[in-house]
Parts: structure tokens; sequence; C-alpha cells
């Protein structure tokens, strides 16, 4: 395994020019299947994070679990490890300063932090000062910024467009490494905002999506599955249980990794 600082290096240039495909994990097994199957970096998804640890997605769990679960993962695999802090933890810009701060001292080498806020955004101002707080407590991490415009619906479908890109620019300007704009899935608005953003820019994918290699030439830098590897993998067990209990069968869980296969992955680690 190479130093926290190479791996935090290493991310960084994983962004460009990209992309970065991320299948993203929640837990020490599913980080370990990502690695094998052959992902230069591992990125967690809060929401199976918050769901493996028996919460509710939404800033639900507290920071010392978080960071717990980011330090088994990076401390389990050899590439580089993001971890998804939803709004980082906090109330105030320090708190998330703390919570920024304590994941570095993990070995993570990137964390993404959003800006969503109930059912709209937090106010710019204040996302700034989060943004700050968090490039001043660890400078050589990777903070890759979450614009909710989109994934929300805020405004005007008009004017979603360029409230993004402004929240953008005074994020970058704040300290942020890379924009991550969920909820755009089509190319032509990819391609604007890679165009006019001057950072890597992350989309969020899934079922029905256009392929990584569309994106790229689009200028996204980056690509995430987020929530849905989790989604999909309690979806199973839901199936399983509901074929078991219902007709007394268990061929929902055919196709599974083998036991043996899942095992060796813990003896590398």
């Amino acid at each position: 395994m190479t130093s926290a600082t190479d791996r935090t290096r290493l991310f960084h240039a994983l962004h460009r020019p990209g992309p970065l495909a991320l299948p993203n994990a929640w837990d020490v097994a599913s980080a370990l299947v990502v690695e094998a199957a052959g992902a230069k970096a591992v990125a967690t998804t809060s929401a199976g994070v918050a769901w493996s640890l028996g919460a509710a997605d939404g800033d639900h769990i507290a920071r010392d679990r978080a960071v717990d679960l980011v330090a088994r993962i990076v401390n389990a695999v050899g590439i580089p490890v993001s971890a998804d802090i939803e709004t980082g933890f906090g109330a105030t810009a320090n708190e998330v300063a703390e919570t920024v701060r304590a994941v570095a001292e993990a070995g993570a080498s990137g964390v993404n932090i959003e800006d969503g806020l109930g059912a709209g955004q937090r106010d710019v101002a204040e996302q700034v000062e989060r943004y700050v707080a968090a490039h001043e407590a660890a400078p050589e991490l990777y903070v890759n910024a979450r614009i909710d415009t989109f994934l929300r619906g805020v405004g005007d479908p008009e004017t979603r467009l360029e409230r993004t890109l402004t929240r953008a620019a005074q994020f970058i300007e704040a300290g942020a490494s890379g924009i991550f704009v969920p909820g755009v899935t089509d190319l032509e608005t990819a391609a604007e905002l890679a165009k006019n953003i001057d950072a890597p820019l992350n989309v969020l994918v899934g079922p029905g999506a256009p392929a990584v290699a569309e994106f790229a030439k689009a200028g996204v830098a980056r690509v995430s599955l987020g929530s849905a590897v989790a989604e999909a993998a309690y979806a199973v067990a839901r199936r399983a249980a509901e074929e078991m209990l219902a007709k007394g069968t268990y061929d929902s869980v055919e196709g599974g990794i083998a036991y043996g296969d899942l095992n060796a992955l813990f003896s590398r680690s």
C-alpha cells in the first residue's frame, strides 16, 4: 500500500482527464469487491453507509461512526478512498472542518460535501464558509462540492443551469477541487456544465443514463453510481426473503459471489 499522501495525489490525478468511474461502496466488503473488480478508487455512498449502520440517510449518523467506517475501508484497500460526508456532520463551518480533519486523519483522499438543505439548498454564502473551512482543515484532500440544484429541482428550470454554474464558481474559489451535479443525465446539459466549470465535473448515473464513454466525450471527469449498488444489493435481500417465506424456494440468491472468493478478499486486506 502506498502512503496516504501518494494515494491523495493519485486521486487528484485520476480526474484529469478522466473519466473516473466509481461504483460506490458502503462497507469494507463492498469496497473490497469494487477494488477487486478493477476500480482505480473507492468512493462511499452516504446513503449506503447510513443504512448499513442502522440509520436513514441525511446526517443521521454520528461523525465518529462515519469516520470509523472510512478508516476501516482505507485500511482494507490499496487504492484511494473518497468519503461521502453528507453536509459535513455539523451545523457550523467549524464542525465541518472537524469532520474533514478527522476523515483526512483516517487516511481518506477526498470527501463529498453537499449543499442540499431540506427541500432546497443552503445559502450560498454559508456554504462557501463551509468549503473554506473544509479546505483549510485538510488542504491536500480532494473536496468534491455537490450542488443539488437539479437533484432537488430548485428554482425555475430555465435558470437551474445558471444557478449551478454560479454556485460552482464560488465553491471552487472557496477551495473545492471538483463539482458534483447529481440529477443531470442528459449529455447536452452535462457538456454545458463541463465546458463552463473550471474544475472536474462529476455526475450521478444509473439505469437508463448514457454510458461512461459518452459522458467522457461530453467532458465529464467523474461518474458515480451513488446509492444504486447498495439499493440493488438490498433488493436481492428482499427478493430472497420474500421468495423463501412465500414459496419456500431460493432462486433469488443464485449468481452470488462464491463464499471462498469473497472470503479470500479479506485475507488480502
